[in-house]
């Protein structure tokens, strides 16, 4: 059930971010100084990378932009959502008790839950302004689940989508 959760953090984090966007890149002075701060500052980059990936993969258009911004924006917030209660969920594994993990979890997949519901109401306008050629990509980009290794359940390298 944890891998359950990180796979699904790691969706929220990279299959519903959809805006062009460059890749933040850290100035040596701007440099994470924890390795919190550096995990947090590359979980954040993947974000970008998977916004501007799908970007290009769906061919947004200009005129679907105000409602990639309005996803992409959904999912920067989810995942930066995510990502603050793993931080904490990992700061009180070694103290807490059963009863304060099992309700910590509780509270993560409740999160998700709305996270996502959150994301599907921004994706519903995106998704109707398709042409029927990027619903077909989007269809094939979103049915594979997969890991953050980018392999699909069976361990195989999900298919790339259709090329137009």
């Amino acid at each position: 059930m944890k891998r359950t959760f990180v796979i699904l953090a790691c969706a929220l984090a990279t299959s519903g971010a959809f805006a062009q966007a460059s890749v933040p890149q850290a100035s040596s002075s701007m440099a994470a100084s924890t390795p919190a701060q550096a995990h947090a500052a590359k979980r954040e980059a993947h974000v970008e990378e998977r916004i501007a990936s799908l970007h290009s993969q769906l061919k947004i258009t200009a005129a679907q932009e105000p409602q990639w911004k309005a996803f992409a924006d959904v999912m920067r917030s989810n995942a930066q959502n995510m990502s603050r209660l793993f931080q904490q969920r990992t700061q009180a594994s070694q103290t807490q008790s059963a009863l304060d993990n099992m309700k910590q979890y509780a509270e993560i997949a409740q999160a998700h839950a709305d996270d996502m519901k959150q994301l599907v109401d921004a994706f519903e306008p995106l998704y109707n302004s398709f042409s029927p050629e990027q619903k077909k990509v989007a269809d094939t980009t979103f049915r594979q689940v997969s890991d953050h290794h980018g392999h699909d359940r069976r361990g195989a390298k999900p298919a790339e989508p259709p090329q137009q």
